[in-house]
């Protein structure tokens, strides 16, 4: 096939990913869809299977439901009703009953317990499927001196598919504290890359910027800082499954070609807007590469 037309070809498919994303809560009928693509619906079906490995309905419920989930766990004021209307369906029987295929669990039970590894498992089809159509951009990197800032922090330590545990007893831990995100700012600390370690040896720090000497042994907290100093930033917007491919640009693309040096503290994000308080492709995040 010529570059031009499978390039064409794949931009059209790229097209109704991000009109998917874009419109979560809305009709996204196939109709909608191949208009969005420009193809005959009588083939639609086919084509997006073939190119994407997964059908386009299951496709967009996984994406439903993997921000249900999040909700779930995450925001355990919004009711579970509310959830399942929002996710497409008509009621919490029909809710349930595809989360459970899903993920194992009922909506009520994952709220109590989530059972990250089964979750984690079912959303590798979606993003095994995103990775074959759509092309990553890069903001500009800029670099920026950084203040010195107290942090409280909680490690994860271990598998990082069960990285969703610790954010819960984050979450608890700083509304508990008056720590609230419109007031003081979210980071991540990366001791090291998930896909290089064991899972037993993953190391992330989740914290939160605050100027209260803190610690509480009995959850795990611990008083810390990020150090001042001269910091890469490269913003991403979008999921976190997008953030691997911008730490390797800036590793293996820009930082090869600045003539800069690292300095001896980890990588670092600043988390901007969340989801699911906003849509996965409306996320942001700020990633800083300590400079000497």
């Amino acid at each position: 096939m010529d570059t031009a037309a499978a390039q064409n070809y794949r931009n059209r498919f790229q097209r109704v990913l991000r009109h998917i994303d874009a419109h979560l809560d809305d009709d996204l009928s196939v109709e909608i869809l191949c208009g969005v693509a420009a193809f005959s619906r009588f083939h639609f079906h086919r084509q997006f299977s073939e190119l994407l490995g997964i059908g386009v309905y299951p496709y967009i419920q996984t994406l439903r439901l993997k921000r249900a989930s999040y909700r779930l766990a995450f925001r355990k004021e919004m009711p579970i009703l509310q959830i399942a209307l929002s996710s497409g369906y008509e009621g919490p029987e029909a809710f349930a009953r595809a989360f459970k295929q899903r993920t194992g669990q009922t909506p009520s039970a994952f709220r109590k317990e989530p059972h990250w590894d089964a979750l984690h498992d079912a959303h590798q089809s979606t993003l095994i499927a995103r990775n074959r159509v759509m092309q990553q951009t890069f903001a500009a990197i800029e670099i920026v001196d950084v203040k010195e800032t107290r942090i409280a922090i909680l490690p994860h330590r271990g598998d990082p598919a069960l990285v969703g545990r610790t954010i819960r007893r984050f979450i608890e831990w700083r509304k508990s504290n008056g720590l609230p995100p419109r007031l003081n700012d979210t980071y991540n600390i990366f001791h090291n890359d998930p896909k290089e370690v064991a899972p037993a040896d993953f190391r992330l720090d989740l914290c939160v910027a605050t100027d209260r000497t803190i610690a509480d042994p009995d959850i795990g907290i611990m008083a810390g800082i990020i150090p001042a100093g001269r910091c890469a930033v490269l913003r991403h917007t979008g999921s976190d499954d997008g953030l691997g491919a911008a730490l390797s640009h800036l590793y293996a693309h820009w930082l090869p070609l600045s003539g800069e040096a690292l300095r001896d503290f980890p990588l670092y994000c600043q988390r901007l807007r969340f989801f699911p308080d906003v849509a996965e492709k409306d996320a942001v995040t700020d990633i800083f590469l300590p400079l000497a």
